[in-house]
């Protein structure tokens, strides 16, 4: 299990290492078809800053060879906003005295249908609170029977289930499942994950070995940008679990997120990083050059601007027409969302200017 192996990786030796990186490494991983995470380090150290065109036009010309002029877009549907736990930067968490939404499976066919309607969207991605008692596995797979009449790429971002329950789903229709590990610096971890199920930083980090065991088709991880200072080192963290996930579940597909995190209103949770948008770019053009195969996804948090110019260099995958609130399609349109959507533009304008980029979307 990954819990293991984490344990011998130090927090920090590798943040020293990053920083300690120089230009001298940076072209040297540049000149490697194959990085390892040590390359991956040198080439979101600040010593990369200079080669930022260079990581560019690599990434470009990787991403093309793999993926071709090709995007995947994806919808989000909320199922619910119910949750047990008490994350201190989600609007859901458990003490936010708000109207908790649980769509009824009616609701969730309205939804469907409407999504529909808005493009012809073949890959919705599920999305829930983590409260098992109104949202476990037999409404995860009920939503899952009625999303396969309208959808032909279905995946989930669910609690962490066992071994047993994701093979259940997997049954269900399910082709992937994503889950945020938010960081990998565990005493950090308990702090901004105080109470709940999300509290327990093995059981979540492992829940990856899980989907490898139960034979999830397509995995997804994401490290929140912001929840720490140093964000080289979380990312490079998730490298490493990336490499480990691939050596023991190489059959599975990977996609990575790192959505930022932006300064919170009315005295919510305040970012202990901000990230630039050249420091985002550095960091997509490093994963691209160190791993050529890697589904890398931006969400509707980014700007159009910078989605548009991703898109050509090294994203893959981008979500569109978010609602990020329960039944945000048709149902409660007005409700409460998790987090503000900054790329608001539908999915019809987000095709078309894809299209102007010379990106075909899928």
């Amino acid at each position: 299990m990954f819990s293991e192996e984490i344990e011998k990786i130090s927090w920090e030796k590798t943040t020293e290492a990053i920083l300690s990186k120089t230009e001298a490494d940076v072209a040297r991983a540049l000149g490697k078809e194959h990085c390892s995470v040590d390359d991956f380090m040198a080439l979101i150290s600040p010593a990369a800053a200079p080669f930022l065109e260079t990581m560019a036009r690599l990434s470009k010309k990787y991403t093309e060879e793999r993926f071709g002029k090709t995007i995947s877009l994806f919808i989000p549907l909320y199922l619910t906003n119910s949750c047990t736990n008490s994350c201190v930067y989600c609007g859901f968490h458990i003490s936010n005295p708000m109207p908790r939404t649980v769509l009824t499976f009616e609701q969730m066919e309205d939804e469907y249908k409407a999504i529909k309607k808005l493009g012809p969207f073949e890959n919705i991605l599920l999305v829930t609170g983590e409260n098992p008692a109104v949202a476990g596995v037999p409404y995860i797979a009920r939503a899952l029977d009625i999303a396969k009449k309208y959808f032909s790429n279905l995946k989930i971002e669910v609690m962490p289930l066992k071994t047993e329950e994701y093979k259940e789903l997997i049954e269900h229709g399910v082709n992937g499942v994503i889950c945020f590990q938010e960081t990998y610096h565990k005493a950090n971890y308990k702090t901004y994950h105080p109470r709940g199920m999300k509290s327990n930083f093995d059981w979540r980090v492992n829940g990856f070995d899980r989907m490898g065991q139960a034979g999830v088709h397509s995995i997804g991880m994401g490290v929140l940008i912001g929840l720490e200072k140093e964000w080289q080192t979380d990312v490079t963290m998730m490298a490493y679990h990336l490499r480990y996930l691939q050596k023991h579940y190489w059959r599975t597909k990977y996609s990575v997120n790192f959505p930022r995190m932006c300064p919170a209103e009315n005295g919510g949770f305040q970012p202990n990083y901000i990230m630039s948008d050249r420091e985002l770019a550095q960091l997509t053009f490093a994963m691209r050059i160190f791993d050529h195969d890697v589904d890398i996804s931006f969400s509707t948090r980014e700007t159009s601007r910078i989605r548009d110019n991703m898109a050509t260099l090294g994203v893959t995958t981008m979500s569109a027409e978010s609602k990020t609130e329960p039944g945000g399609y048709y149902t409660y349109p007005q409700a409460l969302e998790q987090f503000h959507v900054t790329d608001e533009r539908t999915a019809v304008q987000i095709e078309k200017a894809l299209k102007n980029v010379g990106i075909e979307p899928v």
